[in-house]
């Protein structure tokens, strides 16, 4: 308990500093509607990237380097394995029985027969990971994503997923049940953050233009996706007017009717999901 306390005085120190950055940017950036904190967005996206650059990428690098593949997958299923208490809390919010169901059986499966999760057991005998987080379960009710926030070492979020990870760190992570003053428990937050830094190593090429902008659209489709559960929200013709102005008493002529647009005949069910 003293120990959260203490997090939460530090957080406060975190937030003030971020409040301040914001004020500060926000009077030379050019803002999106989904951004609209661009200038400390990026003030903090680039002292992430210079503490990645000297810190945990080397880090990420040496142990990609030194450990083999099948160790490297063995630490990845452990830790997939903790987060299925997550998934299973959040599955059970969203009323996903199936996935609550499938997730509890990993969680038991793999923490038994796969060695405390190192061997992923259960997806050999077909159950897959059912993902999901707080920030997830909150878009899931209804709760918009608010604007695009990047936080301090942890990166890209938002401020629906940032209040989503601090309950889902504080109720749904077994390493916390450790004591935070031991080395076990460092030891283990260590391992976790590089083998997660690790991962992203091959993907660091596929960015291409501004770096600051290909995260963060990325970041907001994969969470709009993950929210959605895959499916695509079509815009409304309406919102489409919003956002063209080339649409409009034109664009009623020709796709105005529900045989050209709206109907079943042309999309069907399929029209639903992408």
């Amino acid at each position: 308990m003293k120990t959260r306390f203490a997090f939460l005085r530090e957080l406060k120190k975190v937030l003030w500093i971020v409040g301040f950055a914001i004020g500060a940017g926000s009077s030379y950036a050019e803002t999106t509607p989904e951004d609209p904190w661009e200038g400390y967005n990026r003030t903090m996206s680039s002292f992430n990237d210079t503490l990645d650059k000297y810190a945990l990428k080397p880090l990420a690098e040496g142990y990609d380097y030194v450990t083999p593949s099948p160790v490297q997958r063995g630490v990845s299923n452990f830790f997939n394995n903790l987060g299925e208490v997550g998934n299973i809390a959040n599955n059970l919010f969203q009323a996903k029985w199936d996935a609550t169901a499938a997730s509890t059986f990993r969680f038991l499966i793999n923490s038994t027969a796969g060695f405390l999760g190192i061997f992923d057991v259960a997806s050999e005998m077909g159950l897959e990971r059912q993902p999901e987080d707080f920030g997830q379960t909150l878009g899931y009710w209804g709760v918009g994503s608010g604007p695009y926030l990047v936080l301090p070492l942890l990166g890209p979020s938002t401020v629906r997923d940032a209040t989503g990870t601090a309950v889902d760190y504080f109720n749904y992570d077994p390493i916390e049940l450790l004591d935070p003053t031991t080395d076990e428990y460092w030891s283990i937050k260590a391992l976790g953050i590089v083998q997660i830094r690790a991962k992203l190593l091959s993907s660091e090429r596929l960015i291409f233009g501004d770096r600051y902008t290909f995260i963060r659209d990325v970041y907001l489709q994969t969470r709009q996706a993950a929210v959605l559960d895959g499916q695509v929200e079509r815009p409304t013709t309406e919102e489409a007017n919003e956002e063209d102005g080339s649409w409009g008493d034109e664009a009623d002529d020709s796709w105005g009717d529900e045989d050209s647009w709206g109907g079943e005949d042309s999309w069907g069910d399929e029209g639903e999901t992408y």
